[in-house]
């Protein structure tokens, strides 16, 4: 059983499929592509010295990132521009960067594109030269499943969209060259859900005392980009197995995120709470859940979608549709 998690920057395996990663692993084997090094993010705390220095903030994050993954038990990985680039197709910039983003809505969490984005940033190598990279990759390794962000990136990072888009048309590729191609998964979290950790957050004492200890705000009102009310959750992992190991996991992405603390047992709804640069406290809810993407972010009978019913899953991964 073989998982592969695509991602936008070191950190993002962790926040956005940390569960699913660790949960895999632990009776399977779970791998991990990274498209850019992040130099464009920032520096919490005693790393902020770090942030506008590309290259050395991304060989810092280079070793946040190899110390998740052997939190999370993730067996293998690779940087894009690492991989082998086909016969006949066009090789990447030898390094793809970081984009960059810039806060649209801080209270609400939710990024943009920054207006300086260079010539081998993620979002403008053209999609078809990244997809044919990632595509050769996916038929190499012939994972079961494959897991990347939705549409609109989780959250709106322009290289976490530009990776949804690149993974949705490598699978696409596969297809038309007649090959097998996995189902595809995407982080998101119901309705009902997002209702009870927002209640949460605003109202258990122990989150109000992380709060105050690390000057977290709350986020704002209004549904986030990856809770979508009409999309269908098809696996579900327990945290209580792997909470150490995804606790590890962002405690090792450390330039990018802070406040991580684990909730005291007696909590039905969280797990753990966090925060990014923007301060605003996130939680993690004690079950992470995951839906079925097609090829145009939720089409049932995109490539890949009617393998899903066959596909073997890991014990720890349960699936509920």
């Amino acid at each position: 059983m073989r998982l592969l998690a695509v991602h936008a920057h070191p950190d993002d395996e962790t926040l956005s499929t940390g569960p699913l990663l660790a949960a895999w692993a632990r009776t399977g084997e779970a791998f991990v592509v990274t498209c850019t090094p992040g130099e464009r993010g920032e520096g919490l705390g005693p790393l902020h010295a770090l942030e506008g220095d590309g290259p050395a903030l991304a060989a810092h994050r280079e070793t946040e990132l190899a110390a998740a993954l052997a939190a999370l038990g993730v067996r293998g990985h690779a940087f894009l521009d690492a991989l082998p680039v086909p016969a006949g197709a066009r090789a990447l910039p030898v390094t793809v960067v970081d984009s960059g983003m810039r806060w649209v809505d801080v209270p609400g969490g939710t990024a943009g594109p920054a207006d300086d984005a260079g010539p081998d940033a993620l979002t403008s190598v053209p999609l078809d030269d990244v997809a044919t990279v990632l595509a050769a990759h996916v038929r190499a390794l012939a994972p079961d499943v494959v897991v990347t962000y939705d549409a609109g990136g989780g959250y709106g990072h322009p290289d976490h969209v530009r990776t949804h888009e690149v993974t949705v048309r490598a699978l696409a590729l596969l297809a038309e060259a007649g090959d097998d191609v996995p189902p595809l998964l995407c982080p998101s979290t119901p309705p009902a859900t997002d209702a009870a950790v927002r209640a949460h957050l605003a109202g258990a004492p122990w989150v109000t005392d992380v709060r105050a200890a690390h000057g977290l705000s709350l986020p704002a009102a209004g549904r986030p980009p990856a809770v979508v009310a009409d999309r269908e959750i098809v696996v579900e992992v327990d945290l209580a197995p792997v909470l150490d190991a995804v606790l590890g996991a962002l405690r090792a992405h450390a330039t990018q995120v802070t406040a991580v603390t684990a909730a005291p047992s007696s909590d039905e709804v969280l797990a753990a709470v966090l925060a990014l640069s923007n301060l605003v406290v996130q939680g993690l809810p004690r079950t992470a859940t995951y839906a079925l993407l097609g090829a145009d972010g939720h089409r049932p009978d995109a490539p890949g979608t009617t393998r899903w019913t066959r596909t073997i899953l890991p014990p720890d991964v349960r699936r509920v549709a």
